[in-house]
């Protein structure tokens, strides 16, 4: 599926220029059409497999306990 750079840009959750400058230096690959870019969404799959992942953990480390019996040694 093709989508432009704008609808990229939301999707990734980047400004536009930043977008932008990664089709220039060839980060992404686009096809330019006019004043605007074509964007084969497929290649952001693997991105946002990992940003889910990284979630994931995220999430399960924050709801991770604090041991309560911390044997903490005041050197004082």
């Amino acid at each position: 599926m093709f989508k432009n750079l704008e609808e990229t840009a939301k999707d990734l959750g980047m400004p536009e220029y930043q977008v932008l400058q990664y089709i220039y230096s060839g980060r992404i690959k686009a096809i330019p059409e006019g004043d605007d870019f074509l964007i084969n969404s497929q290649q952001f799959d693997l991105y946002h497999e990992q940003l889910e992942r990284i979630k994931e953990e995220i999430e399960i480390w924050r709801n991770t306990p604090i041991p309560e019996d911390i044997d903490v040694k005041d050197e004082d």
